[in-house]
């Protein structure tokens, strides 16, 4: 049985990636397709920027290309929990009367995940103001 990009760690997408084995355009069109397929089930990302992510994933590409530093995130998409404010990304905080909260900035954490070269992909489910356990 053949393991799938969907279904390897982060630990070795960023290995294949950095010895030019995974292009991060095509991991990121992996998750995308996954996220298509399940998400109207399940209803996990309440967000997405898969423009901006696919123009990131190009980026990152390149930047292997080029043979330059690549950060231990490098070219991995990823979601960030509702709760995290996103430059650009509709950020609601679980709540429906921030249905068109779009902040101007990242937050601390997200810019961090950014300057390590992860791809902000996706917004994650969260309860009310993260009161709770359910989404």
């Amino acid at each position: 049985m053949t393991t799938t990009l969907v279904e390897t760690s982060a630990v070795e997408l960023r290995r294949l990636i950095g010895s030019r084995q995974l292009s991060p355009v095509e991991l990121l069109d992996a998750c995308i397709a996954r996220i298509a397929s399940l998400n109207p089930a399940i209803n996990a990302i309440c967000a997405t920027d898969f423009t901006r992510a696919r123009e990131a994933a190009r980026q990152a590409e390149a930047q292997v290309m080029r043979g330059g530093p690549l950060g231990p995130l490098h070219g991995l998409p990823l979601g960030v929990k509702d709760l995290q404010d996103t430059e650009g990304l509709l950020t609601t905080y679980g709540n429906v009367r921030l249905r068109g909260n779009v902040p101007a900035a990242d937050n601390a954490l997200v810019a961090r995940l950014r300057a390590a070269g992860a791809i902000v992909t996706a917004k994650t489910n969260v309860p009310d103001m993260g009161a709770g356990a359910n989404t």
